[in-house]
């Protein structure tokens, strides 16, 4: 039976949730008038996926199913408070309204973009924060290889 190896494209169901058993991503919803029930595709080992769910799949085989627990350093890595930050209101386009929760695309000098979530709102600052959202925590991921292609 064939089994994912480093270079193979596969197709992957899964859940994922956090260690007090709250999901917080699914590629299935079992919701039949939603549309989240296509498969992550990756090819492992090239870093597309974060590396201990890339190093859990590694060696399953279709329609084997994995429960894995993926400590911080092996998913988003720990939280680093320099990447947030208070932006003054005055620099923010004129007619935005910042709200907490919303999700904006931060252009660098050098043409890099990144996303960063507004944290905080006051009259006179916003609060930026560039972590991923799922940063400085431990990950759980119920896994379902589909398809070896």
């Amino acid at each position: 039976m064939a089994q994912a190896k480093k270079g193979d494209r596969v197709k992957v169901h899964y859940t994922g949730k956090l260690d007090d058993g709250s999901v917080f991503d699914s590629s299935e919803c079992g919701d039949s008038d939603c549309d989240c029930s296509a498969p992550l595709q990756f090819t492992v080992g090239a870093g597309e996926v974060i590396p201990g769910f890339d190093q859990a799949v590694e060696g399953m085989a279709i329609n084997e199913t994995r429960s894995v627990h993926i400590p911080v350093a092996e998913a988003y890595g720990e939280r680093i408070e320099e990447m947030v930050a208070q932006v003054p209101r005055s620099e923010l386009p004129a007619d935005m309204v910042p709200e907490v929760g919303q999700q904006l695309e931060v252009t660098q000098e050098d043409g890099n973009a990144f996303q960063v979530v507004i944290t905080e709102v006051t009259d006179n600052q916003v609060t930026i924060d560039a972590n991923h959202p799922l940063a400085g925590r431990d990950l759980n991921f119920d896994i379902r290889l589909v398809e070896i292609g």
